[in-house]
């Protein structure tokens, strides 16, 4: 749980990790697969201290983030199964919510293994579609925390670190959903005819 002094900082980084995750994710994969390593890192690390103990968890915070970064960069092919396994979990999750549900756990665990496995076999195009709408809906969730809206500033400084990112960022408003599918579209189709054309 970060203090609420980083709030603004931490949903300033998720709007630009975002933005360069929807239109240049496949030129800088490895990059931002340290970057959500490091966050992912400092969010479980960060989880274990308490809200009173602000510079021992700060410390822990960065040493659990590089922790992550470390992870996700050098285990390359894991970082892409969790990449697959993410985009899952969050199609399941999008998709439920949108039916004012949660999935259960064997859907979850179901797409999250479906992802993976897609991800290994067709590498690129999932590399440029997962970083496309992973990022679009990083920016989103980032740019509403920025904007004040308290669901999606919520995500960076709760408790619980598996709810870090919320899938709902602003309860309600359904059009958020066809920008967060415009913008990934958009971000692939710049990925596979600009930034990421000839690259493998």
């Amino acid at each position: 749980m970060l203090p609420a002094w980083l709030q603004t900082p931490a949903a300033l980084l998720l709007v630009v990790s975002g933005l360069v995750s929807c239109f240049a994710g496949y030129r800088v994969f490895r990059v931002i697969l340290g970057v959500y390593g490091f966050i992912l890192g400092a969010l479980m690390a960060s989880s274990l201290m308490g809200t009173d103990q602000t510079l021992s968890m700060i410390v822990v915070a960065l040493v659990g983030g590089v922790i992550g970064a470390a992870i996700l960069v050098f285990a390359y092919f894991a970082g892409v199964a969790l990449i697959g396994a993410g985009v899952g979990a969050l199609v399941a999750n999008a998709v439920w919510t949108s039916f004012g549900r949660e999935p259960s756990l064997l859907v979850v665990v179901a797409l999250s293994i479906a992802g993976a496995l897609g991800a290994l076999v067709v590498q690129r195009y999932v590399i440029v579609i997962s970083t496309a709408f992973g990022g679009a809906w990083t920016a989103i969730v980032g740019g509403f925390a920025l904007a004040g809206e308290r669901s999606a500033g919520r995500g960076p400084g709760r408790n619980d670190v598996w709810l870090a990112y919320p899938f709902d960022p602003a309860p309600g408003q359904r059009w958020v959903i066809a920008a967060w599918l415009v913008a990934g579209v958009v971000g692939a189709l710049v990925q596979l005819g600009v930034t990421a054309k000839g690259r493998k």
